[in-house]
């Protein structure tokens, strides 16, 4: 029990320093239209961020702290790379323009990537059968879907693993095959982390809460 207890606190600790290191790129990236709403809301950037790296095992979370520290030594935005990669779906004609100038995916990286984006996809469906109302409330889930005003889940991950080194990358895959074969959902851990945050008990409470609030529209 006491193990559990000081590997949570290290957890806690390589979360905390990897939400204020993307915040501090989060500041920094710019847009065409002027600085965005959401880089002056910590504490929504905050829960999603976390929310996400609570589901991660402690050597990945610890890789993808170092992958920061790289890049902030190197000159290089994590997050300003992640939204330039989504753009080869959502804004290909932009993304032609400067694809070059991203730091080249080797083979592997390309493999890793696919790979989990067919588990993420898979669990991403799952939810939208069993939490419809709640899930289109989000992203939708296909990069076929991404419009100039909506990313989906699909393009939206692949741009972030596309920011991982391949020794993160590696990890994180190594992470959800153990928790595809144990019958885990990666995406609904991270989900229910999320509306837990935001008051609720349960996704099913926070699927129904979504339901009745449409039905009063």
């Amino acid at each position: 029990m006491n193990m559990n207890k000081e590997l949570i606190k290290q957890n806690k600790e390589l979360i905390k320093q990897i939400v204020a290191m993307e915040w501090t790129m989060f500041q920094n990236v710019s847009n065409h239209g002027g600085r965005a709403s959401c880089q002056d809301d910590p504490k929504t950037f905050e829960i999603m961020r976390s929310s996400q790296w609570v589901t991660w095992p402690e050597e990945a979370l610890a890789s993808y702290l170092e992958d920061l520290k790289k890049a902030f030594q190197d000159g290089r935005n994590l997050v300003t790379e992640k939204y330039a990669r989504m753009m080869q779906s959502t804004a290909p004609l932009e993304f032609a323009q400067f694809k070059d100038q991203l730091p080249p995916l080797s083979q592997e990286m390309i493999r890793l990537i696919d790979d989990i984006v067919t588990i993420h996809l898979s669990w991403e469906e799952e939810l939208m059968t069993i939490y419809p109302h709640l899930c289109k409330r989000g992203r939708p889930v296909y990069a076929g879907e991404d419009s100039p005003y909506a990313t989906s889940i699909e393009t939206y991950l692949r741009g972030e693993l596309g920011t991982y080194s391949q020794k993160t990358l590696h990890l994180y895959y190594q992470h959800i095959l153990k928790e595809k074969a144990e019958g885990i959902n990666g995406s609904k851990c991270l989900l229910e982390n999320t509306v837990k945050r935001y008051g609720f008990k349960s996704l099913e409470e926070a699927n129904e809460n979504v339901k009745l609030s449409s039905m009063e529209k």
